[in-house]
């Protein structure tokens, strides 16, 4: 597998906790993958870890075969970029204000904003159709809009490895449908290679064409969304009673759960 970013024995902590422990992963090239576990399992840290934002307590991420810790920031903000959970804009910003600071990492003090880079944020707004908004400040638009502006500005930096933390947080299902398939347009149209933190199983197995599931800050199952998304699974990492059925469309996995174990939640799963 060609993988141009990697964890090897990753571990990663907050004030001393350790969230993530001996980790490896391998982010394969050209593919959408999405990680799925319930909620303190990890899965967002690894996020923060792959994309520097959180520094390993032991291990190492390494992009094109080089410690990020030894890449400069600027140059890693031209080839990996990086969507929180909840992203924040300063207040009276537009759309094409932001989408612009997708430039950012390729200009330096002797370059001005120029016609490229114009051309750039325009094809961006463009491919997210948001460009009828490019004079409308963001707090003026829905969340799905939001995101989608946001999307833009990811591909006005023009990386070749998105990662997003749950892009469809706080959106409506027809909402976070339009933001999943920009992602894929993002894959298949403009080759990025996208790695995502996902709550919604079926939307990822829908989405994605590689599924991570994590379990309590470890990599418990990693694989096609037939190899991944099974019931023993679902009991296994969720705690969740579930039929997976093909959905009729691809044929992808499809939850449709059952209900809880008699008992109710194990102690060490988290409700997602």
């Amino acid at each position: 597998m060609n993988a141009r970013l990697e964890a090897r024995g990753l571990t990663l902590a907050y004030d001393g906790r350790v969230v993530v422990e001996g980790l490896d992963f391998a982010l394969p090239d050209g593919e959408v993958t999405a990680i799925i576990g319930p909620n303190g399992c990890g899965k967002s840290t690894l996020l923060k870890g792959l994309g520097r934002v959180l520094a390993p307590v032991a291990g190492e991420v390494r992009l094109d075969g080089v410690r990020l810790d030894r890449i400069p920031t600027r140059r890693i903000a031209t080839q990996l970029s990086m969507l929180p959970q909840s992203p924040v804009a300063p207040s009276g910003l537009t759309v094409a204000e932001l989408v612009a600071r997708g430039r950012h990492p390729h200009q330096r003090w002797y370059e001005q904003f120029g016609r490229a880079d114009e051309r750039i944020v325009r094809e961006a707004m463009e491919a997210t159709d948001v460009a009828r908004l490019a004079d409308v400040p963001l707090d003026e638009l829905s969340g799905g809009q939001r995101q989608r502006v946001w999307l833009s500005m990811t591909l006005a930096q023009q990386t070749g490895i998105v990662l997003l933390d749950e892009p469809t947080t706080y959106l409506d299902l027809a909402h976070q449908v339009e933001v999943l398939e920009l992602v894929h347009e993002l894959n298949t149209r403009h080759g990025r290679t996208v790695l995502m933190v996902l709550h919604d199983i079926s939307l990822a197995a829908r989405y994605a064409s590689r599924i991570v599931a994590m379990h309590d800050g470890r990599i418990v199952a990693d694989g096609t969304p037939d190899e991944v998304v099974t019931e023993q699974m679902l009991a296994e990492v969720f705690g969740l009673r579930a039929s997976v059925i093909a959905e009729p469309v691809l044929g992808r996995p499809h939850v449709l759960p059952l209900g809880l174990p008699p008992g109710g939640l194990p102690e060490d799963v988290h409700p997602a």
